[in-house]
């Protein structure tokens, strides 16, 4: 018999959870048999399911840190439990670092690094209490791991976040294992917004090795995983959800192997794809 995940006895808490990658990984959770509860500020138009099955959904802003505590005691009390949370809510719009207000910095990073700090304080509580603790998994970015121009203060907060992984990590162990997955590009239904048309989405995939940016069910079923059994003995994990990474700038420009230059250290098909 093949490995199976079944979180069908779990309960999970996805932030964010109603669209986009949040959407995609709540539906994961849900196709493993968990009772998953998504939190957003807003109720979706269509509620987030799978095969007939549908995850509930609270309303709660999770930068503030009285309405996630209010937040979880609703889930415990409700469900009587919480087995795994998924920090997913977050994002930034494109605003220069040197004329972005005050108030813009702020809010950027209480909604990408704060908030999942008062979620996963929240949910620590909870589960220590449990014979069987429980799992964070927090969604990160390669956004923290590279220049992010435009977008520097969310940059800087998923850095934060996976810092933060680390350290939670070590200190509530054993009984809460906590990882964090760096996700590169996503196709969701906001893809054009960051992109531009269709051929921009083309043209960002043809940079990722394995040819394509993520699916939200692609992020989701890693997230599933970590949150499993299978994956028992990891915490404190980055795990990279990008196909295979972003190519170096410098292999754009570089001669070598291109018939101008003598050094062929790179192959043509390198030079071709880059």
């Amino acid at each position: 018999m093949g490995l199976e995940i079944d979180l069908s006895d779990r309960v999970v808490l996805v932030t964010g959870g109603v669209r986009g990658v949040g959407a995609g990984i709540s539906r994961e959770f849900l196709a493993a048999g968990a009772t998953v509860v998504v939190c957003a500020r807003r109720e979706p138009e269509t509620p987030v399911s799978y095969e007939g099955r549908q995850a509930h959904f609270l309303p709660c802003d999770v930068r503030d840190a009285e309405a996630v505590r209010a937040l979880v005691d609703t889930v415990v009390a409700t469900h009587g439990r919480l087995d795994h949370a998924v920090n997913n809510a977050g994002g930034a719009p494109f605003a220069p670092a040197a004329t972005a207000s005050v108030n813009f910095h702020t809010k950027i990073l209480e909604l990408n690094l704060m908030s999942a700090l008062w979620v996963s304080q929240a949910a620590n509580a909870v589960m220590q209490e449990q014979p069987e603790g429980g799992s964070i998994v927090m969604i990160s970015s390669l956004s923290g791991h590279r220049p992010s121009p435009g977008t520097a203060a969310y940059g800087a907060a998923k850095a934060g976040v996976d810092s933060l992984t680390q350290s939670l990590a070590m200190e509530w162990a054993p009984k809460v294992r906590v990882n964090s997955l760096i996700v590169g590009p996503v196709e969701t239904e906001l893809s054009e917004l960051h992109y531009g048309d269709r051929a921009g989405i083309d043209a960002v995939a043809s940079t990722i090795p394995l040819g394509r940016l993520a699916k939200p069910e692609d992020v989701g079923r890693v997230a599933v995983f970590l949150a499993s059994p299978l994956a028992s003995y990891v915490s404190g994990a980055m795990v990279q959800v990008h196909g295979g990474g972003e190519r170096p700038p410098f292999l754009a420009v570089s001669t070598a192997g291109n018939g101008t230059s003598g050094n062929s250290t790179a192959s043509t098909g390198e030079q071709q794809r880059a």
